[in-house]
C-alpha cells in the first residue's frame, strides 16, 4: 500500500520519531490508526448520550440558562486535572 502525505504531516511524524515517541513510521501509523478507531468506536457507543446532552444544552440556552466562559474554563480545567490524575493512577 502506498500512502501519500502532505509535507507538513510527514514533518510531524518525523518530529515524533526523532523525539523517540515512535521507532518508525510504521509504528506511528499503527498507533494513529488504532487511536482513530478507538475514538470512532467511543463516539458510536456514546452517540445517543452525546446527542441528548447537546439537545439539553441547546434547550437550556434557549431558556437563557447560560454560564459564562470563565466558569466553563474552570470546569474544563477541573475535569482535565481529574482525568490526568486518573491516568497517572493506571
Amino acid at each position: 500500500m502506498t500512502i501519500n502525505l502532505r509535507p507538513e504531516l510527514e514533518k510531524l511524524i518525523q518530529q515524533d520519531i526523532e523525539r523517540g515517541s515512535y521507532k518508525s513510521v510504521d509504528e506511528f501509523l499503527e498507533r494513529a490508526i488504532k487511536m482513530l478507531h478507538e475514538q470512532e468506536e467511543w463516539l458510536e457507543t456514546n452517540r445517543h448520550d452525546i446527542t441528548a446532552k447537546i439537545a439539553e444544552g441547546y434547550d437550556a440556552a434557549r431558556r437563557g440558562e447560560l454560564i459564562d466562559s470563565d466558569q466553563v474554563r474552570a470546569q474544563l480545567q477541573n475535569k482535565k486535572a481529574a482525568w490526568r490524575a486518573e491516568q497517572r493512577r493506571r
